[in-house]
């Protein structure tokens, strides 16, 4: 009854925002993102204990933190019938809490830990429906390359599909790390304030049509570009709702323009960012060093990924 998963954190390129049900974080429309490895989370989870107890990155889970873990473990435990409690250990090879996908990457492996440990025979698109109770986007990272999460009516039928695996796109994506602390769920609840939210709903429609063709088509210019255009207006929602949340920082800027001067200089990089101040510079994966180079010359530190596959078990245990 343990078992050990490895999963990748997620860059939203049409990006979910907002939830119309919390508990089971269900989002008001579906969304598509691609998976950034070698950064990992690896999980190990066990069953047979006398209560519950949970640690990731050597911190006791309390709380809140808790909370979610059980969002995605009780009904896993239900189906299995199991009463046992469960001892869990999580590690991130990359820093938490600063734009990365740590939630994404990190429930998507103790869905398929916990899944395995309860001896539980279920495909990864069925096991990406318990993952998106602890995090939305984790449900994504479950089935892993460019996946689209699929909002539903109900927590049947809001799960991940993939689209394409790490091989069919040659993509490279440099991450530049801009430290600030992000309020995701702060965030998910002050969209609706927006006045430019109902207009996303009509627009991402078409969006999601576009980046969905762009990889089947195996376009990564037009796949980066959609995200770039996606990334400006999400973050212009984010800008203009009740809390009025500015995420970005003087180097998530400086990033930018470095970019947009990149591209004017014939070289093929846009720019990403998420529910954070980091940004993702999506490229050709050969042109990857040479973006790096220039971003870190502006002294900002950085981590080079290309597109990770789905989450999955492993022989290495925590503990």
């Amino acid at each position: 009854m343990k078992a050990s998963a490895i999963a990748y954190p997620i860059q939203g390129l049409i990006k979910y925002h907002g939830l119309r049900d919390e508990e089971l974080r269900l989002p008001y429309h579906d969304s598509i993102s691609v998976c950034t490895a070698p950064i990992r989370t690896l999980t190990t989870i066990e069953f047979g204990y006398r209560e519950d107890s949970a640690a990731f990155d050597g911190k006791v889970a309390r709380s809140r933190e808790m909370e979610r873990i059980l969002r995605v473990v009780d009904p896993l435990r239900a189906l299995a019938k199991e009463r046992s409690g469960f001892k869990m250990v999580s590690e991130n090879s990359f820093p938490s809490n600063i734009g990365l996908g740590a939630s994404a990457s990190g429930f998507a492996a103790l869905a398929v830990a916990a899944s395995a440990a309860l001896d539980l025979e279920l495909g990864l698109e069925e096991i990406s429906r318990f993952a998106r109770r602890g995090a939305g986007s984790a449900s994504r990272a479950v089935t892993g390359g460019f996946s689209r999460w699929y909002a539903g009516k109900g927590d049947e039928d809001s799960y991940s599909h993939k689209l394409a695996g790490p091989a069919e796109l040659d993509m490279g994506i440099v991450c530049a790390l801009v430290p600030a602390h992000k309020f995701t769920d702060t965030a998910h609840k002050d969209v609706v304030t927006s006045p430019f939210f109902k207009a996303r709903l009509e627009y991402v429609v078409e969006a999601l049509d576009k980046m969905e063709r762009a990889i089947f088509a195996r376009d990564i210019d037009r796949v980066c570009s959609l995200a770039e255009t996606d990334t400006l207006l999400l973050h212009g929602i984010t800008m203009t709702g009740i809390d009025e949340l500015i995420l970005w920082r003087p180097d998530t800027v400086r990033v930018i323009l470095e970019v947009k001067k990149m591209r004017q200089e014939g070289l093929m990089a846009y720019f990403s960012i998420d529910t954070g101040a980091t940004v993702y510079i999506n490229s050709r994966f050969q042109d990857v060093k040479e973006v790096r180079s220039r971003v870190e010359a502006l002294g900002i530190e950085t981590i080079e990924c290309s597109v990770g596959g789905e989450a999955k078990l492993v022989k290495e245990e925590l503990f």
